[in-house]
């Protein structure tokens, strides 16, 4: 699903990560690493954010050649997202709904199940830390992509918002989303198990 060939992403001549290649299928894939380590590095170029040399593939859709294609189908909630302040959470859902593709059913029934209603028309520079996750939670599932990157979706969250996350991530995965995730607290419970783990350090990836 997934297909990572010939990567190599450096910042002048410091190398932070190379994968020769690397295939993940439609499942759950956990990636643990110290911080530093350039996960979430990895998950900004996967997202089309950063460049890198190499190819990157999802669905047989190229990343270098297609990226409109691509982009479509790829979501991603950063760790820290930020986000215009002059902006409200309202705009930045009616722009990445339309951007997406996203049914209006969908939209209402993600912010209302994320409390984002609550605060969605007031401007993001006013929001706290977990508001903005929220709000980033939301983008994230917007549409129908094949496949989501969480960074840290679960800091700054309380224990409600976490079982709702928890609760979309199974039933999107149900559809045949895929989810590439980070994070130091504990993700698996009885709705959700990652299909495969890996590990990033000294600059490759491995399965663990």
């Amino acid at each position: 699903m997934l297909s990572i060939h010939s990567f190599r992403k450096s910042f002048g001549d410091q190398t932070i990560l190379t994968i020769p290649e690397l295939s993940m299928d439609h499942g759950i894939h956990w990636i643990k690493g110290r911080n530093g380590s350039g996960k979430t590095t990895l998950f900004n170029c996967i997202a089309g954010l950063s460049p890198f040399q190499g190819q990157i593939e999802l669905s047989g859709i190229n990343l270098g050649k297609n990226p409109g294609d691509y982009k479509l189908k790829v979501n991603y909630s950063q760790s820290e997202p930020v986000y215009p302040e002059f902006l409200s959470g309202e705009e930045l859902i009616s722009y990445f709904a339309r951007l997406k593709k996203a049914e209006s059913e969908q939209v209402n029934s993600l912010i209302q199940s994320l409390g984002v209603d609550q605060f969605a028309q007031k401007p993001t520079g006013s929001y706290s830390s977990g508001m903005i996750k929220k709000l980033s939670i939301v983008l994230a599932f917007l549409g129908e992509p094949s496949l989501i990157i969480l960074d840290e979706p679960l800091i700054t969250l309380d224990k409600e918002s976490q079982e709702v996350v928890t609760q979309l991530i199974a039933s999107q995965h149900q559809k045949g989303t895929a989810f590439i995730f980070a994070t130091h607290q504990d993700f698996e419970n009885a709705l959700i198990e990652a299909t495969q783990v890996y590990e990033v350090k000294d600059q490759i990836i491995q399965i663990l």
